[in-house]
């Protein structure tokens, strides 16, 4: 992929931006119009941004099953992947649920 869709450079700003539910809204779109290797990438970026949400509301139980979930689509792909360090995203990820985690 040599172009990178704005849609999802736009979803990256709002996940590094904190704004979570934007992330998903705008990544979901992106989601819905994409075929081929990219739309379990974009799924997982989905659920990271989701359990992220999840996880500030407070609802632990959804956190979990979806930090669980997006981690196994998003390994699933070499790093860098559309220019994102997916293993530094990951690790960043699992230090944000490391309590929980190990709860």
């Amino acid at each position: 992929m040599d172009e990178l869709p704005e849609k999802y450079l736009e979803g990256i700003r709002l996940f590094n931006e904190a704004d979570y539910f934007e992330c998903h809204e705008v990544l979901e779109d992106l989601w819905t119009e994409t075929l081929g290797e990219e739309q379990k990438f974009y799924q997982g970026l989905i659920q990271a941004a989701v359990g992220m949400l999840h996880f500030g509301n407070d609802n632990l139980g959804g956190a979990r099953k979806l930090y669980n979930s997006a981690r196994q689509k998003l390994e699933q792909y070499p790093t860098p992947y559309c220019q994102l360090d997916l293993l530094q995203f990951l690790l960043d990820f699992e230090f944000c649920f490391q309590e929980l985690l190990d709860a």
